[in-house]
Protein backbone atom coordinates (compact mmCIF):
# COMPACT_ATOMS: atom_id res chain seq x y z
CA UNK A 1 0.00 0.00 0.00
CA UNK A 2 1.40 3.46 -0.88
CA UNK A 3 2.39 5.67 2.06
CA UNK A 4 -0.36 8.20 1.26
CA UNK A 5 -2.98 5.51 1.55
CA UNK A 6 -1.50 4.30 4.81
CA UNK A 7 -1.75 7.85 6.13
CA UNK A 8 -5.35 8.19 5.05
CA UNK A 9 -6.26 4.87 6.63
CA UNK A 10 -4.74 6.02 9.93
CA UNK A 11 -6.80 9.23 9.77
CA UNK A 12 -9.93 7.27 9.03
CA UNK A 13 -9.40 5.01 12.00
CA UNK A 14 -8.87 7.96 14.30
CA UNK A 15 -11.84 9.76 12.82
CA UNK A 16 -14.11 6.88 13.66
CA UNK A 17 -12.68 6.66 17.15
CA UNK A 18 -13.32 10.33 17.81
CA UNK A 19 -16.79 10.70 16.45
CA UNK A 20 -15.75 11.91 13.00
CA UNK A 21 -13.13 14.48 14.04
CA UNK A 22 -9.99 13.73 12.05
CA UNK A 23 -6.70 13.59 13.98
CA UNK A 24 -3.26 13.07 12.56
CA UNK A 25 -1.46 10.33 14.41
CA UNK A 26 2.21 10.78 15.07
CA UNK A 27 4.42 7.83 14.24
CA UNK A 28 4.69 5.43 17.18
CA UNK A 29 1.53 6.77 18.86
CA UNK A 30 0.28 3.28 19.54
CA UNK A 31 3.64 1.87 20.54
CA UNK A 32 4.14 0.34 23.98
CA UNK A 33 6.12 3.37 25.07
CA UNK A 34 3.06 5.58 24.62
CA UNK A 35 1.24 3.65 27.29
CA UNK A 36 4.19 3.24 29.63
CA UNK A 37 3.76 4.34 33.18
CA UNK A 38 4.84 7.82 34.20
CA UNK A 39 8.52 7.90 35.08
CA UNK A 40 9.21 8.37 38.79
CA UNK A 41 9.68 11.00 39.99
CA UNK A 42 8.05 13.48 37.64
CA UNK A 43 6.84 16.11 40.12
CA UNK A 44 7.90 17.58 43.48
CA UNK A 45 8.16 15.28 46.50
CA UNK A 46 6.89 16.36 49.93
CA UNK A 47 9.12 15.39 52.86
CA UNK A 48 7.62 15.99 56.31
CA UNK A 49 9.94 17.15 59.09
CA UNK A 50 7.87 16.64 62.26
CA UNK A 51 9.62 19.48 64.11
CA UNK A 52 9.48 23.27 64.03
CA UNK A 53 11.40 25.18 61.38
CA UNK A 54 14.75 26.56 62.49
CA UNK A 55 15.89 23.74 64.75
CA UNK A 56 18.67 21.21 64.28
CA UNK A 57 16.29 18.51 63.00
CA UNK A 58 14.85 20.91 60.45
CA UNK A 59 18.33 21.94 59.30
CA UNK A 60 19.47 18.35 58.80
CA UNK A 61 16.30 17.38 56.94
CA UNK A 62 16.62 20.38 54.62
CA UNK A 63 20.21 19.40 53.83
CA UNK A 64 19.08 15.87 52.92
CA UNK A 65 16.18 17.23 50.85
CA UNK A 66 18.34 19.68 48.89
CA UNK A 67 20.92 17.02 48.13
CA UNK A 68 18.39 14.34 47.14
CA UNK A 69 16.68 16.83 44.81
CA UNK A 70 19.83 16.95 42.67
CA UNK A 71 19.81 13.19 42.17
CA UNK A 72 16.04 12.79 41.76
CA UNK A 73 15.72 15.72 39.35
CA UNK A 74 12.68 17.17 41.13
CA UNK A 75 12.34 19.41 44.20
CA UNK A 76 12.10 17.67 47.57
CA UNK A 77 10.06 20.15 49.61
CA UNK A 78 10.17 20.17 53.41
CA UNK A 79 6.87 20.56 55.24
CA UNK A 80 7.12 21.17 58.99
CA UNK A 81 4.51 19.42 61.16
CA UNK A 82 5.64 19.91 64.77
CA UNK A 83 3.95 18.45 67.82
CA UNK A 84 2.91 15.17 69.47
CA UNK A 85 6.52 14.13 70.08
CA UNK A 86 7.54 14.15 66.43
CA UNK A 87 4.88 11.64 65.34
CA UNK A 88 2.75 13.81 63.05
CA UNK A 89 4.76 12.80 60.00
CA UNK A 90 4.12 9.12 60.61
CA UNK A 91 0.45 9.86 61.25
CA UNK A 92 0.25 11.68 57.91
CA UNK A 93 1.37 8.52 56.12
CA UNK A 94 -1.87 6.77 57.03
CA UNK A 95 -4.14 7.24 54.04
CA UNK A 96 -1.45 8.94 51.95
CA UNK A 97 -0.97 7.60 48.43
CA UNK A 98 1.97 5.14 48.38
CA UNK A 99 3.31 6.72 45.19
CA UNK A 100 6.55 8.09 46.58
CA UNK A 101 5.45 11.74 46.58
CA UNK A 102 4.72 11.95 50.32
CA UNK A 103 7.53 10.99 52.71
CA UNK A 104 8.49 11.67 56.31
CA UNK A 105 11.35 11.58 58.76
CA UNK A 106 11.01 8.61 61.14
CA UNK A 107 12.25 9.67 64.59
CA UNK A 108 12.54 7.15 67.41
CA UNK A 109 9.39 8.43 69.10
CA UNK A 110 7.15 6.79 66.49
CA UNK A 111 8.06 3.37 67.96
CA UNK A 112 7.47 4.53 71.52
CA UNK A 113 4.39 6.74 71.73
CA UNK A 114 1.94 4.09 70.46
CA UNK A 115 2.72 2.21 73.69
CA UNK A 116 1.96 5.31 75.77
CA UNK A 117 -1.20 6.66 74.16
CA UNK A 118 -3.60 5.93 71.36
CA UNK A 119 -2.00 6.82 68.03
CA UNK A 120 -3.51 6.75 64.52
CA UNK A 121 -0.73 4.58 63.11
CA UNK A 122 1.21 1.38 63.62
CA UNK A 123 4.93 2.08 62.98
CA UNK A 124 5.50 -1.37 61.54
CA UNK A 125 2.30 -2.12 59.63
CA UNK A 126 1.52 1.38 58.32
CA UNK A 127 4.95 2.55 57.16
CA UNK A 128 7.52 1.71 54.51
CA UNK A 129 11.04 2.09 55.89
CA UNK A 130 13.16 3.45 53.03
CA UNK A 131 16.60 4.29 54.42
CA UNK A 132 18.25 5.19 57.75
CA UNK A 133 20.72 8.06 57.45
CA UNK A 134 21.89 9.47 60.78
CA UNK A 135 21.00 9.84 64.43
CA UNK A 136 20.87 12.30 67.27
CA UNK A 137 23.43 12.92 69.97
CA UNK A 138 21.65 13.83 73.20
CA UNK A 139 22.96 15.72 76.16
CA UNK A 140 22.02 17.40 79.44
CA UNK A 141 22.91 21.08 79.55
CA UNK A 142 22.26 23.88 82.02
CA UNK A 143 22.61 27.63 82.18
CA UNK A 144 26.09 28.95 82.92
CA UNK A 145 24.91 30.40 86.24
CA UNK A 146 23.19 27.23 87.46
CA UNK A 147 24.14 26.28 91.06
CA UNK A 148 25.87 23.08 89.93
CA UNK A 149 28.78 22.29 87.59
CA UNK A 150 28.67 18.52 87.16
CA UNK A 151 25.96 15.90 86.83
CA UNK A 152 26.73 14.66 90.33
CA UNK A 153 26.37 18.21 91.64
CA UNK A 154 23.02 18.50 89.86
CA UNK A 155 21.79 15.27 91.45
CA UNK A 156 22.76 16.56 94.89
CA UNK A 157 20.96 19.85 94.22
CA UNK A 158 17.84 18.04 92.97
CA UNK A 159 17.76 15.85 96.07
CA UNK A 160 17.94 18.95 98.27
CA UNK A 161 15.24 20.66 96.20
CA UNK A 162 12.82 17.92 95.04
CA UNK A 163 10.62 18.96 92.13
CA UNK A 164 12.10 22.46 92.03
CA UNK A 165 14.61 21.96 89.20
CA UNK A 166 12.97 22.22 85.79
CA UNK A 167 14.29 20.89 82.49
CA UNK A 168 13.03 21.36 78.95
CA UNK A 169 12.53 18.46 76.54
CA UNK A 170 11.14 17.92 73.05
CA UNK A 171 7.76 16.50 74.03
CA UNK A 172 6.25 13.88 76.31
CA UNK A 173 7.47 10.44 75.30
CA UNK A 174 10.37 11.64 73.16
CA UNK A 175 13.84 10.28 73.74
CA UNK A 176 15.16 13.41 75.56
CA UNK A 177 12.18 13.17 77.93
CA UNK A 178 12.31 9.45 78.69
CA UNK A 179 16.10 9.37 78.95
CA UNK A 180 16.01 11.92 81.78
CA UNK A 181 13.07 10.23 83.47
CA UNK A 182 14.96 6.93 83.42
CA UNK A 183 18.11 8.63 84.70
CA UNK A 184 16.12 10.45 87.42
CA UNK A 185 14.61 7.19 88.59
CA UNK A 186 18.05 5.58 88.87
CA UNK A 187 19.51 8.67 90.57
CA UNK A 188 16.62 8.87 93.03
CA UNK A 189 15.67 12.46 92.16
CA UNK A 190 12.48 14.22 91.07
CA UNK A 191 12.79 16.88 88.35
CA UNK A 192 10.13 19.14 86.85
CA UNK A 193 9.76 18.36 83.11
CA UNK A 194 8.68 21.15 80.74
CA UNK A 195 7.67 19.98 77.23
CA UNK A 196 8.39 21.98 74.06
CA UNK A 197 7.63 21.30 70.40
CA UNK A 198 11.27 21.09 69.36
CA UNK A 199 14.88 22.01 70.00
CA UNK A 200 14.53 25.56 68.66
CA UNK A 201 11.91 26.38 71.30
CA UNK A 202 14.00 24.80 74.06
CA UNK A 203 17.02 26.90 73.12
CA UNK A 204 14.96 30.09 73.22
CA UNK A 205 13.69 29.16 76.68
CA UNK A 206 17.01 28.22 78.25
CA UNK A 207 18.96 31.10 76.70
CA UNK A 208 16.20 33.44 77.86
CA UNK A 209 16.52 32.16 81.44
CA UNK A 210 13.03 30.63 81.56
CA UNK A 211 14.37 27.14 82.36
CA UNK A 212 17.64 26.17 84.02
CA UNK A 213 18.28 22.83 82.37
CA UNK A 214 17.50 20.96 79.16
CA UNK A 215 17.66 17.50 77.67
CA UNK A 216 17.93 17.51 73.91
CA UNK A 217 19.96 17.36 70.74
CA UNK A 218 23.30 19.07 70.21
CA UNK A 219 21.71 22.34 69.21
CA UNK A 220 23.16 23.36 72.58
CA UNK A 221 26.71 22.86 71.24
CA UNK A 222 27.58 26.38 70.02
CA UNK A 223 26.20 27.87 73.22
CA UNK A 224 28.28 25.47 75.30
CA UNK A 225 31.34 26.44 73.27
CA UNK A 226 30.59 30.14 73.77
CA UNK A 227 30.13 29.69 77.52
CA UNK A 228 26.42 30.56 77.65
CA UNK A 229 25.52 27.00 78.63
CA UNK A 230 27.27 24.21 80.51
CA UNK A 231 27.16 20.61 79.25
CA UNK A 232 26.77 18.26 82.22
CA UNK A 233 26.77 14.94 80.36
CA UNK A 234 25.99 13.26 77.06
CA UNK A 235 23.63 10.30 76.76
CA UNK A 236 25.42 8.12 74.22
CA UNK A 237 27.43 4.96 74.78
CA UNK A 238 30.65 6.91 74.20
CA UNK A 239 31.81 10.49 74.73
CA UNK A 240 31.04 12.93 71.92
CA UNK A 241 34.14 13.74 69.89
CA UNK A 242 33.29 17.46 70.02
CA UNK A 243 33.26 17.40 73.85
CA UNK A 244 35.91 14.87 74.86
CA UNK A 245 36.11 16.21 78.41
CA UNK A 246 32.39 15.81 79.09
CA UNK A 247 31.47 12.40 80.57
CA UNK A 248 28.51 10.30 79.58
CA UNK A 249 25.68 9.74 82.03
CA UNK A 250 26.84 6.14 82.39
CA UNK A 251 30.39 7.26 83.18
CA UNK A 252 28.96 9.59 85.81
CA UNK A 253 27.50 6.62 87.64
CA UNK A 254 24.02 5.97 86.22
CA UNK A 255 23.47 3.28 83.59
CA UNK A 256 21.38 5.29 81.11
CA UNK A 257 22.29 5.23 77.42
CA UNK A 258 20.12 6.83 74.77
CA UNK A 259 20.93 6.82 71.06
CA UNK A 260 18.45 7.61 68.33
CA UNK A 261 18.91 6.65 64.65
CA UNK A 262 16.49 8.12 62.10
CA UNK A 263 15.80 8.04 58.40
CA UNK A 264 13.16 8.40 55.71
CA UNK A 265 9.88 6.52 55.40
CA UNK A 266 6.66 6.54 53.43
CA UNK A 267 3.18 4.99 53.45
CA UNK A 268 2.72 1.24 53.42
CA UNK A 269 2.39 -0.50 50.06
CA UNK A 270 5.00 1.45 48.11
CA UNK A 271 6.30 -0.01 44.85
CA UNK A 272 9.71 -1.61 45.55
CA UNK A 273 11.09 0.06 42.43
CA UNK A 274 10.12 3.49 43.78
CA UNK A 275 11.58 2.60 47.19
CA UNK A 276 14.87 1.72 45.49
CA UNK A 277 14.98 5.05 43.62
CA UNK A 278 14.44 6.92 46.88
CA UNK A 279 16.84 4.73 48.85
CA UNK A 280 19.63 5.25 46.32
CA UNK A 281 19.05 9.02 46.12
CA UNK A 282 19.07 9.55 49.88
CA UNK A 283 22.00 7.19 50.40
CA UNK A 284 23.95 9.29 47.90
CA UNK A 285 23.32 12.38 50.06
CA UNK A 286 25.72 10.90 52.63
CA UNK A 287 28.55 11.55 50.16
CA UNK A 288 27.53 15.21 49.72
CA UNK A 289 30.02 17.59 51.34
CA UNK A 290 27.25 20.03 52.29
CA UNK A 291 25.26 17.28 54.00
CA UNK A 292 28.34 16.11 55.90
CA UNK A 293 29.03 19.70 56.91
CA UNK A 294 25.49 19.97 58.30
CA UNK A 295 25.78 16.68 60.18
CA UNK A 296 29.07 17.82 61.67
CA UNK A 297 27.51 21.14 62.64
CA UNK A 298 24.94 19.32 64.75
CA UNK A 299 27.34 16.55 65.83
CA UNK A 300 25.30 13.81 64.17
CA UNK A 301 27.04 10.62 62.99
CA UNK A 302 26.24 8.73 59.80
CA UNK A 303 24.07 5.73 60.69
CA UNK A 304 23.18 4.00 57.42
CA UNK A 305 20.74 1.11 57.04
CA UNK A 306 19.26 -0.13 53.77
CA UNK A 307 15.51 -0.64 53.39
CA UNK A 308 15.42 -4.24 54.63
CA UNK A 309 17.69 -3.58 57.60
CA UNK A 310 15.79 -0.42 58.49
CA UNK A 311 12.48 -2.26 58.45
CA UNK A 312 13.95 -4.95 60.72
CA UNK A 313 15.31 -2.22 63.01
CA UNK A 314 11.83 -0.69 63.23
CA UNK A 315 10.30 -4.01 64.23
CA UNK A 316 12.96 -4.65 66.91
CA UNK A 317 12.74 -1.13 68.28
CA UNK A 318 8.94 -1.20 68.50
CA UNK A 319 9.20 -4.26 70.75
CA UNK A 320 12.08 -2.85 72.79
CA UNK A 321 10.29 0.44 73.40
CA UNK A 322 7.26 -1.42 74.71
CA UNK A 323 9.44 -3.04 77.35
CA UNK A 324 10.99 0.32 78.31
CA UNK A 325 7.63 2.05 78.62
CA UNK A 326 6.25 -0.75 80.77
CA UNK A 327 9.34 -0.69 83.00
CA UNK A 328 8.93 3.05 83.56
CA UNK A 329 5.21 2.64 84.29
CA UNK A 330 4.17 4.84 81.37
CA UNK A 331 2.15 2.33 79.36
CA UNK A 332 -1.28 3.44 78.17
CA UNK A 333 -4.28 2.07 80.01
CA UNK A 334 -6.68 -0.35 78.40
Amino acid sequence: MPSTQRSISRRQVLSLATGGTALVAAPGLFSGAAFAQEKYPSRPIKLIAPWPAGGSSDGVMRAFADSASKTLGVPVIIENKPGVGGTLGAAAMVGAAPDGYTLTQLPLGIYRLPHMQKMPFDPVADLTHIVCLTGYTFGIACTADAPFKTLKDMVAYAKANPGQLEYGHTGTGTTPHLAIEEFSEKAGIRLNPVPFKGSAEIMQAILGGHIRMMSGTTEFAPHVQSGKLRLLATLGSQRNKAFPDVPTVKESGWDTISESPFGIGGPKGMDPAVVKVLHDAFKKTLDDAKVQETLDKFFQPVIYMNSADYQAYGERTFKAEKATIERLGLAKKG
